[in-house]
């Protein structure tokens, strides 16, 4: 039917004057307005307003649509405009047997009217639209202009009549045609209008909570209060933040919280909490994609929170596009049991949740508790059936803590400090000691970090330095106790502290702590390398035989010599050992001497070199050290093939049997590359030597040798990072906020710590 007729636009009847622009404007306004009205209607009703009758003849009357789509099915034909098809028109004869039909230029002059093929009448798109069919059928020629059709060819009159005065039928048709057509004054525009503001508003409010959620993450403070009314003194850190942000922008203040909906004011705990979660996922979708499909190692440790809750700190070890070495904190999980399976389901949940494969793995870092690294049954053998290549490193800092933590009230602090400033002044005054600009600074004992293990070296060293003054406390103490417990303890403390014995296990441990000081704050940093602890370590141990068999004359002038300084009766070594608190009839006959040097002295020394061996054990002994053979040291003077074609040996699911005889030629042309590369002279270590190779892009010419590289660099030989990750969740949840969940603390952690350690 289309070939037989042109469509055409609405035109007034008396049409005002307007340039073609602006007409072009609102027909493009109306033709995007009526394909969304067009694609809800069809969607909702399956009414396919683009295909409706067209021939006024064959169209059903507008009171049979639905009532709620009947404004729709109007705008569609008002857009497409009366049908006024170009044909032959058939005559028709009248009374006086002439021949009469339809003129064309009625079309120009009369532009609401409409011709049907099928009932060769015409129509009025207007009154068929709106007009009310209990209207007055005379007036404007009744129903014949929208149902019968209009016939009489030779009454052009007829058709005038039907326009009638500015109250017609046909007019108040016409106009209500125009108002639905204009937009700004319908009520899906007004809605609409109203919806976009809405959503202003909302963008505003919501962008006001993110900010103050931001902040308080970034400050590591509270967010809820006790009392969270309009008329509350303590609202919590959020609502307070929150406010104080309105003060300051003036043009946010009619949105948000009074002037906002009630149901609608984005400040519930619910909304927080959603704010928390989607900071958080959007760190970890950060890690995921810096990770990528590298290989990386897992850091893992457990302890309990506030709350007595057992949980699992996870860290990722990789190296990024960069040739970086990263740490990336990946969740807190809490674990109903600490056994290895609970544990190794716990972290099988995780890395399913972020879409990580066991597969990936080439390395895992635990405490060395019995549950982790344990032969048959720990968490570490769990990983290695499932996945050979991926090898444990004990973290070796863990066996360098020592429990002596001392703490003691402010005011007790204060009269240590001026115990000991009085002590310091008698001795610069006999000239024990000498005085000067940085000499004998205001001091206190230091306090031994939880996981700073280098922090006990300092604080047995503060101890021993104030030994004296630290009795002197203890004496006012026992003295002025309220209570008889205090004054026990305060006793207890004196006499334990004056004997020889604890003398000598202080400076024991202070020098077996001061050896391994360099190896322990070593395994502290984030940017340790297994070349540095493989050679820490063998310091260690010599230093720790050099002591046990040549050090015992020195270490027991110096224990005699300060016991002598501080009124400490010291034993006859060839008197017979009698232990405190037991009687002598019950104890192994032993010397004081046998004592003190072989079962104390020497025997503290073997345990911790017969730890050093257990945790370094042959194969991983081998594994480190092959990977120092990538030392970029003294122009690579550790640089071993062989070594380094066993290090590959070590992974089979990486390095086939073609790779290893890839990798051979591969090690002899890159030796000889970097050797004689300007940029490869000032190298310290296998972090920088990875760095370089992606900056002067050779990690794609010897692709073998930089995977190599990458393993190397993602075994961990320190838990350091999962251990700083507790000391945040310490600072999170505490006994003030001891019931918060276990999500919403790992949302706070993972936002807050932003994966980094």
């Amino acid at each position: 039917m289309e070939r037989y007729f042109q469509k055409k636009l609405v035109i007034n009847s008396n049409p005002p004057s307007c340039s073609s622009t602006q007409r072009q404007e609102s027909d493009r306004h109306r033709d995007q307005s009526s394909k969304r009205i067009r694609d809800n209607v069809e969607e909702k009703l399956d009414i396919d307003l683009s295909n409706l009758p067209t021939d006024p003849g064959l169209r059903k009357k507008n009171s049979e649509y639905p009532s709620n789509v009947r404004d729709n099915v109007r705008r569609a034909y008002l857009l497409n405009g009366p049908y006024q098809p170009d044909i032959e028109f058939p005559q028709t004869k009248g009374n006086e047997d002439e021949n009469r039909k339809f003129v064309i230029d009625w079309y120009k002059e009369f532009t609401w009217i409409e011709y049907s093929i099928e009932n060769d009448a015409a129509f009025c798109l207007y009154c068929y639209l709106f007009k009310p069919e209990s209207r007055n059928r005379s007036q404007g020629g009744g129903d014949a202009f929208m149902a019968t059709g209009f016939k009489n060819w030779k009454k052009k009159q007829g058709l005038r009549d039907h326009v009638g005065g500015p109250s017609s039928a046909h007019n108040q048709a016409y106009r209500k045609g125009q108002d639905l057509l204009n937009q700004n004054q319908h009520i899906e525009t007004v809605l609409q209008r109203q919806s976009s503001q809405a959503r202003s508003e909302y963008r505003v409010r919501l962008k006001a909570s993110v900010d103050c959620v931001r902040f308080l993450l970034k400050q590591g403070l509270a967010f809820r209060g006790h009392n969270e009314t309009t008329n509350s003194n303590n609202r919590g850190n959020f609502l307070e933040l929150l406010e104080f942000s309105v003060f300051l922008n003036k043009d946010i203040k009619d949105v948000v919280l009074q002037n906002a909906p009630e149901n609608n004011n984005l400040t519930a705990h619910v909304v927080q909490k959603d704010i928390v979660n989607s900071f958080a996922v959007e760190t970890t979708n950060v890690i995921l994609k810096e990770l990528g499909d590298a290989f990386f190692s897992v850091l893992i440790d457990e302890s309990r929170d506030i709350s007595v809750k057992e949980q699992m700190a996870v860290v990722i070890r990789f190296v990024d596009d960069k040739g970086c070495v990263i740490e990336r904190f990946l969740g807190i999980v809490h674990v109903r049991e600490t056994t290895a399976l609970s544990l190794k389901a716990a972290l099988e949940e995780l890395f399913s949740k972020h879409g990580l494969s066991i597969g990936r793995l080439r390395g895992q870092g635990y405490d060395g508790a019995s549950n982790m690294r344990g032969q048959f049954g720990g968490l570490k053998t769990l990983i290695m059936n499932a996945n050979e290549s991926a090898y444990y490193v004990h973290c070796f800092a863990h066996q360098l803590q020592l429990a002596l933590v001392v703490g003691v009230s402010c005011k007790r602090r204060d009269l240590l400090r001026e115990k000991h400033a009085s002590k310091v002044i008698q001795k610069i005054q006999s000239g024990d000691i000498l005085s000067g600009q940085g000499l004998n600074q205001e001091t206190a004992l230091k306090r031994s970090g939880d996981t700073r293990w280098g922090s006990h070296y300092g604080t047995l060293v503060s101890f021993i330095l104030m030994h004296s003054s630290v009795i002197d406390v203890l004496e006012v103490v026992m003295e002025n106790a309220l209570t008889s417990e205090q004054r026990g303890e305060a006793c207890a403390l004196l006499d334990q502290m004056q004997s020889f014995e604890f003398i000598f296990n202080l400076h024991l441990m202070k020098d077996i702590l001061g050896i391994t000081s360099e190896l322990s704050k070593a395994l502290q940093r984030e940017d340790q390398e297994i070349v540095n602890a493989m050679t820490l370590v063998k310091v260690a141990k010599q230093r720790l035989n050099t002591m046990r068999n040549d050090g015992w004359d020195s270490f027991f002038a110096e224990v005699s010599s300060f016991c002598v300084k501080n009124d400490i009766i010291i034993p006859n070594m060839d008197d017979p050992f009698v232990e405190r608190g037991r009687s002598r009839r019950r104890v192994e006959v032993l010397t004081n001497q046998h004592y003190y040097r072989v079962q104390l002295f020497i025997g503290c020394i073997d345990l911790l070199n017969q730890e050093l061996e257990n945790r370094f054990n042959e194969v991983n002994t081998e594994l480190l050290l092959c990977m120092a053979c990538l030392s970029p040291r003294d122009l690579f003077v550790a640089f071993d093939m062989e070594k380094l074609i066993r290090l590959a040996q070590f992974y089979p699911q990486d390095f086939s049997s073609k790779s290893l005889m890839l990798l051979s030629n591969q090690l002899e042309t890159y030796i000889l590359d970097v050797r004689f590369s300007n940029a490869f002279s000032e190298l310290r270590g296998i972090g920088d030597l990875a760095k370089k190779m992606v900056e002067t892009r050779k990690n794609t010419v010897y692709p073998l040798v930089y995977m190599l590289m990458t393993l190397a660099l993602i075994l961990p030989v320190a838990t350091a990072g999962v251990e700083r990750a507790f000391s945040a969740m310490n600072i999170i949840k505490n006994k003030l906020r001891n019931r918060m969940a276990d999500d919403w603390m790992n949302d706070i952690l993972m936002a807050t710590r932003r994966g980094q350690l």
